[in-house]
């Protein structure tokens, strides 16, 4: 079986795969392992159409490629952020001031209208051209000021109802175990572990 690219430079990215893949016996790489740095540009109008971008990329160069896409898609504002959950306030990206937008857009909002769900998608293709993808979703609703000083992105105005914790009030674990990539994560592991053969911790 071919190595694994990841199509980014994020090594905590290879080491999350390393984790839920670590019975497959695959070595894992990053684009910066192999010194790629060409710009991958992410136009699709989903989750899904960006990670296949990414993966298709990876895949060009020989190896079983992956790759994600994330955001936020919040109800009221019919679907965004979306696919532009990292930009939604402009170039360059700005986690401060994406809040600042989606809190300004909800900011007369009544609270039952206020759901979201936070996304993720893991797609994987071969360079013999097959492809899937994995869905991973976390439903919540969207603050009206920040809560916490941990995570990254809109974590901060996610809450996670069920634990009344925005993702950034959460601790690693707590996090880990309802997150949206984490869902992903997991049902890509069993469908990895299915199509190709080997075995997967969490199958």
């Amino acid at each position: 079986m071919p190595d694994i690219l990841i199509a980014t430079h994020n090594s905590h990215k290879a080491m999350e795969l390393k984790f839920f893949l670590k019975d497959s016996n695959v070595e894992i790489k990053t684009f910066s392992d192999i010194g790629y740095n060409d710009e991958v540009v992410e136009d699709g109008k989903t989750f899904e159409e960006n990670a296949l971008i990414k993966a298709r990329v990876a895949a060009s160069l020989g190896y079983i490629g992956i790759a994600d896409d994330s955001g936020l898609c919040v109800d009221y504002l019919k679907g965004e952020p979306g696919v532009y959950s990292a930009r939604y306030a402009g170039e360059p990206c700005d986690d401060e001031k994406n809040n600042d937008k989606l809190l300004d857009l909800m900011k007369d909002v009544d609270d039952e209208k206020r759901t979201a769900k936070f996304v993720s998608v893991i797609a994987c293709v071969t360079p013999d051209g097959k492809e899937f993808c994995c869905r991973g979703e976390c439903l919540g609703v969207i603050m009206k000021s920040r809560r916490g000083n941990g995570g990254f992105g809109y974590d901060p105005l996610f809450l996670y109802r069920e634990l009344n914790k925005t993702f950034a009030e959460m601790n690693a674990e707590e996090k880990n175990s309802v997150s949206h990539r984490a869902r992903a994560m997991q049902k890509f592991a069993s469908e990895f572990s299915r199509r190709f053969n080997c075995q997967s911790p969490h199958s």
